[in-house]
């Protein structure tokens, strides 16, 4: 029997209405939970603000929400073996064709064919998790050890972002310079702090973010990032230059005004993009992770004289698992930051789904608490 769901539906721009659905049994090769947790993304910020992420139009009314963990509450026949009724998921919302040259090659991250819950990409739009109830393929849901609690079942999301971005870099144990310290830097910096980096030096235009990184072991060294306007290209790489050197000089334990190994761009501005490639040494890797305009005016003869290699991340692939361990190994307890710090705020509900995604849009909430990530729960 199909079973009645409310669901938090994105209608237009802030136009977020509380609706109901009907959700069928899951089918053989799925699996329905309660959706408990789930973090708001940028992406989901960007569709409630604007009803688009860059030219992804919002075509239809659809749910938002793809940072998720919840509780199994049905099993579908062909999978009763490997799920029960209460166990606690992680679920990695994209499903790709597992057809194509890509998938065969383990990449489907990047199939043509993904379908992806709140992404207004394909017609009909995949629904999102800020929902009571939702049924997924089990392939595609990892169940969550008994020390890991739902809301980092959420956060293995926006983590498999950082392990992906490490596991393209292909480097473990160098110096790291993460620009941009919001959630997915935060992140970039704790899977380096795993790895074992020699030295990580964050770097963002909010001093209170590069406090919150410092006070939490995030960071070894930080620097606030003047805001300055170029006018005109020549004054932007010259802008660029300086903040490398800037960088390179506040390198710690031992490696100051040493060019980085790798270095994680988490904002997609133009200027930060051009700072990377600068303070990145000859042979190291720049990891483009930020959204930020499609088309950017880089030093592309710097990079490729130093063969600097740019590195695209999108999403991620053949993550959870690595993930789940990070979560878990107590080896890492005297390396890893307290991922859970950066939910800053949490609302519960679904018909709190507006107020989250207002305070998800600032830089401080109502009381002055710095945002990093908010939280729904239900």
């Amino acid at each position: 029997m199909s079973t009645s769901v409310r669901a938090s539906v994105l209608h237009g721009e802030k136009d977020l209405r509380v609706e109901s659905r009907e959700l069928p049994p899951p089918g053989p090769n799925e699996i329905q939970l309660a959706v408990k947790a789930t973090g708001l993304c940028g992406s989901d910020l960007h569709y409630f603000l604007h009803n688009h992420v860059g030219d992804i139009i919002v075509k239809e009314p659809m749910s938002l929400g793809h940072e998720s963990a919840g509780v199994v509450t049905a099993v579908g026949s062909q999978v009763q073996d490997k799920f029960q009724v209460g166990d606690h998921v992680a679920v990695e919302v994209g499903v790709p064709c597992e057809a194509c040259e890509l998938c065969d090659a383990g990449r489907y991250n990047i199939c043509q064919g993904m379908r992806f819950r709140s992404s207004a990409r394909t017609i009909p739009h995949v629904q999102g998790t800020l929902q009571e109830r939702i049924n997924h393929p089990a392939k595609w849901c990892y169940k969550l050890p008994a020390n890991v609690p739902l809301e980092y079942g959420a956060l293995a999301e926006p983590l498999s972002v950082a392990v992906h971005a490490q596991a393209r870099a292909g480097v473990t144990g160098g110096t790291v310079l993460i620009l941009g310290a919001g959630a997915v830097g935060l992140l970039c910096a704790a899977v380096s702090r795993v790895s074992g980096a020699k030295s990580v030096v964050i770097a963002d235009i909010l001093e209170d973010r590069i406090n919150f990184a410092l006070d939490n072991g995030f960071a070894d060294a930080g620097i606030v990032v003047p805001r300055t306007k170029a006018n005109n290209l020549e004054e932007a790489l010259v802008n660029a230059k300086t903040l490398a050197a800037t960088l390179t000089a506040a390198q710690a334990n031992g490696h100051a005004n040493e060019e980085f190994h790798v270095t994680y761009e988490c904002t997609g501005v133009e200027s930060c993009v051009q700072t990377a490639i600068y303070a990145t040494r000859p042979g190291g890797k720049v990891l483009t992770i930020g959204m930020g305009n499609p088309v950017q005016t880089v030093p592309i003869g710097t990079a490729s004289k130093r063969e600097v290699d740019l590195i695209g991340v999108n999403r991620y692939a053949n993550t959870y698992p690595e993930v789940l361990r990070i979560l878990t190994d107590e080896n890492n307890k005297g390396s890893m930051p307290d991922i859970g710090k950066l939910v800053t705020q949490r609302f519960k509900g679904l018909d709190e789904v507006p107020n989250a995604f207002a305070t998800a849009s600032k830089v401080k909430d109502d009381k002055g608490n710095l945002v990093i990530k908010v939280m729904v729960e239900l």
